[in-house]
């Protein structure tokens, strides 16, 4: 007899899943437990099927939520079930694999997985085989649900399937598969589920390409994107097979169907990606660059997309949906090194490769410029002999769309192949910038782009031979009368002020001229990429800004605007981000401005907090705030504490920032806690009698922050607690057990990013410069990554007083350093020019431990040096 539910314990269960879809806590717990004891009664999982299954009257999320809390138990009590219980389930689920809801069917594939990940492919001999035989059924429902439960099946048990355990079931499978591929249903054959291709691939059963020439364009699309799938999730199974997949996929991407070129395309952007990369492709790069060139021509739609035949647009206002939302970064506080300004540890900025991103679809065009420079960047030069000839043809082509797609192909290989491209750079260049007067503003635009690809190049040459007239023809471009062509230009320029920085300084009053004109002219969405372009300058020329004439020039401007935008208005974001790197680099300069700046930051940060707590304690009536208004308001007022210095003093004095500041470094979101340390650094700098009285407060929240899952918080907190403790001189003492333990584990963790450990290195020296008596016992356990960490930033302040405190520690603890007091040589060698009395300590300690070792053990020592630090060490310390 086949079992039946006994209707008072039906409508028990259904009442059961009717509440646990209650939003009311208490309903939940009483579910929970009334679970807890129908788990006693072995049927209580007959009746969860049978809901799943049977009661067709009842809605889809109730039997839905039937299966799956049967799926829990199947998951935590399976081998307890009855074997009776057990068969029930299983043949419910075979015979209801096809039910017409999707959500059903899922939820019964979901079901079946469940119960095979639990050993169960083995004593369930007909689930396989009856599955296979549904995919012939004419139903769609039938098919799709049982394909659906084999496709969970290859994921979950892939390495099962092939076992002689099961006597190989892919063999069966496998055919079956391919059969379904060619199902008479168009609605079924493309079905986009190609990661059961993995279980396909099974060296004697490589047979894609029965599908390969499919006159179907959907399928070609699946296999491409299949293999694609596979080259990252499954490469091993493709290795075997390489040479003719790259041939196939070689085809695909000229397929003439847009769709399936574009699949294929992706094929060479994630290969690229794989170690094994150079190895297969070497041999077939002279088919594939001519292909990937070919593809980065502008499609006949894409110009209609573009409007490529508009020249003058700049006075059509933009549509709203034109502006991309804009992401805040916040800020990072980083150390300078030797080879330049502060390098960014974690956050690589990845958007100067859209070349055209108003048509943010990816496309075949953008997707083949994508491949060529990830391929530039793993063969490197030796792409060129394959480009070279081509490009010739190209850039000096009279049609405008070949022309263009050539410049393109110039920027796409700017970072791979730079040093084999240098020879050509002086004659290509003019070419280029003749290129940004181009009667067509696509050419225009994309020359704006290449060009700035190779920016550093322009600016290591002599500044008249390339970098005048580069920046000269830009400004021009930022004038343009198109939109995408003031868009590309003042994006190109941004880059170029990166590498120029004080390079420029002799430009600036033309710069500034040409950037406050295009304020009057732009529409809304490259008004905000003006203000980057005004910030990136005021940070590449600092101070060299602070000239009344430039002043004059651009403060009026940025005023206006400021007054104009709404506290609530989203522009605000780009124009206070402008602003701080206005403030930091005008300095005094700022003073005139700065009362109302400081005032409206402050209410920004007070406001976005009031609507926190609203929303916080009544989520259904009040909105979540846009907390990205107050991380900018905190940069800001970083920038005007780091730009006033000491005349922030009366603005802080006439406010509650502190107050703010205490609850912003507990916000639960790490971007907000990461602008408010920074800040609170700035201010410990700037005016430090108004944060003192704070700092027995503030201290407790730093250290719990020491925490590197979030690398920028923990950054800005250790830098802010170096800052204070450089201030607080012998009072920091009650407070270094608080974060001493924590600094010290970060700076020995493997893989700690550079800035991190950088800064982490500064902390514990000044620390340690401070209380030497707290910091020294733990000498040994931080000495040889301190050292190490700090070997190549600048002489600068922060590194002197990190470096004092060290000398400090090995005054209190000298055992603390002997075994790594070669890492101390090299450090210490790593200095410029320190000021006498630090070189006098250095001079002390280095002299000290050779007396004390004597001079035939200190000559063993030093024979361990690199031939260089014996010399710098003996110049500079006579040891």
């Amino acid at each position: 007899m086949e079992w039946q539910p006994d209707e008072q314990g039906l409508q028990q269960v259904l009442q059961l899943l009717k509440d646990s879809q209650s939003p009311n806590t208490a309903t939940q717990r009483a579910v929970q437990q009334k679970l807890e004891q129908l788990n006693q009664f072995p049927d209580f999982n007959n009746y969860l099927i049978f809901v799943l299954t049977r009661l067709k009257t009842e809605d889809e999320p109730t039997r839905s939520l039937s299966g799956l809390i049967l799926k829990n138990n199947v998951k935590a009590h399976y081998q307890n079930f009855p074997p009776a219980v057990a068969d029930f389930i299983k043949q419910e689920c075979l015979n209801n694999i096809g039910d017409p809801s999707p959500l059903i069917r899922a939820t019964i594939g979901i079901l079946i997985t469940t119960i095979t990940s639990k050993g169960e492919l083995q004593t369930w001999p007909e689930l396989l085989p009856q599955l296979c035989n549904l995919l012939n059924s004419e139903d769609y429902n039938t098919c799709e649900g049982s394909f659906g439960a084999l496709q969970k099946i290859c994921e979950d048990s892939s390495e099962l399937l092939e076992s002689d355990a099961l006597n190989r079931p892919l063999n069966i499978m496998i055919p079956k598969f391919l059969q379904f591929f060619k199902h008479c249903s168009p609605k079924i054959r493309p079905v986009p589920c190609p990661l059961y291709l993995q279980t396909i691939l099974v060296p004697d059963h490589f047979s894609l390409f029965a599908l390969a020439t499919d006159e179907d364009s959907e399928v070609r699309k699946n296999v491409c994107r299949a293999l694609v799938m596979l080259l990252e999730v499954r490469i091993d199974r493709l290795i075997p097979h390489m040479h003719s997949i790259i041939q196939y996929m070689l085809q695909r991407t000229q397929d003439p169907d847009e769709n399936v070129s574009l699949e294929a395309c992706e094929f060479w952007l994630t290969l690229a990606e794989q170690p094994i990369c150079k190895e297969v492709l070497s041999g077939h790069l002279v088919q594939l660059i001519p292909i990937l060139v070919n593809g980065m021509k502008y499609s006949e739609i894409d110009i209609i997309l573009l409007k490529g035949d508009v020249e003058e647009d700049e006075a059509v206002p933009d549509s709203e949906q034109d502006i991309k939302p804009r992401f805040h970064k916040s800020r990072t506080v980083t150390l300078q090194h030797e080879g330049g300004e502060g390098e960014e540890g974690e956050d690589i900025d990845e958007d100067d490769d859209d070349d055209d991103d108003t048509l943010s679809d990816w496309n075949l065009r953008k997707c083949s410029a994508a491949a060529l420079d990830v391929l530039a960047n793993v063969f490197r030069d030796e792409l060129l002999p394959h480009l070279l000839p081509l490009l010739k043809g190209l850039l000096f082509s009279p049609d405008w769309v070949t022309k263009e797609s050539g410049i393109l192909v110039l920027g796409a290989i700017a970072e791979g192949c730079m040093q084999g491209m240098v020879p050509y750079l002086p004659e290509l260049l003019p070419h280029l910038i003749a290129c940004l007067c181009d009667k067509k503003a696509l050419v225009r635009s994309i020359a704006c782009w290449t060009l700035s690809r190779y920016a550093h190049w322009v600016v290591s040459q002599p500044p008249d031979s390339h970098l005048k007239p580069l920046m000269t023809e830009l400004l021009k471009r930022i004038l343009d009368g198109n939109k995408r062509v003031q868009e590309a230009a003042c994006s190109a320029f941004a880059t170029l002020e990166e590498e120029a920085c004080t390079e420029l300084v002799p430009y600036l009053s033309f710069i500034l001229d040409t950037l406050v004109f295009a304020f009057g002219k732009y529409q809304h969405k490259n008004l905000l990429i003006l203000y980057d372009a005004i910030g990136t300058l005021a940070d590449s020329v600092g101070h060299h800004l602070n000239q009344p004439e430039y002043i004059q020039k651009l403060m009026p401007p940025l005023i206006a605007k400021w007054n104009e935008l709404k506290d609530e208005d989203k522009d605000l974001f780009p124009l206070l981000e402008c602003l701080s790197s206005v403030a930091t680099a005008l300095q005094s300069g700022f003073l005139p401005y700065c009362e109302p700046v400081y005032q409206r930051c402050v209410t920004l940060v007070q406001k976005t907090l009031a609507q926190a707590m609203m929303y916080n304690q009544h989520p259904d009536q009040y909105e979540a705030p846009d907390k990205d208004f107050m991380i900018v308001a905190l940069d800001l007022l970083s920038g005007l504490a780091e730009g006033l210095g000491g005349s922030v003093d009366q603005l802080v004095a006439r406010s509650n920032i502190m107050t703010l500041l205490f609850q912003c470094m507990q916000d639960p979101m790490p971007e907000v806690r990461q602008s408010s340390f920074a800040l609170l650094g700035d201010l410990t700098k700037a005016c430090f009698p108004h944060v003192k009285p704070c700092i027995a407060e503030f201290m407790p929240i730093l250290g719990l922050n020491l925490n590197p899952e979030f690398i920028s918080v923990c950054n800005n907190a250790t830098w802010a607690i170096g800052e204070i403790a450089m201030q607080m001189g012998a009072d920091m003492q009650p407070y270094v057990g608080l974060v001493l333990n924590n600094l010290v584990e970060i700076i020995n963790r493997p893989n700690t990013p550079k800035t991190l450990l950088e800064n982490t290195a500064i902390t514990i020296g000044r620390l340690g410069y401070v209380c030497p008596q707290e910091v020294s016992p733990m000498l040994q356990q931080f000495i040889r990554p301190w050292c190490t960490s700090l070997r190549n930033i600048r002489d600068n302040e922060e590194k002197d007083s990190a470096f004092r405190g060290i000398c400090m520690m090995i005054g209190v603890n000298p055992a603390g350093v002997v075994q790594d007091f070669i890492f101390f040589c090299d450090a210490v060698a790593s200095w410029v020019s320190p000021k006498d009395d630090l070189r006098d300590m250095f001079y002390k300690i280095l002299h000290g431990f050779k007396d004390q070792v004597g001079e035939e053990n200190w000559q063993q020592f030093s024979e361990q040096f690199p031939p260089l630090l014996k010399e710098r060490l003996s110049a500079c310390y006579g040891v």
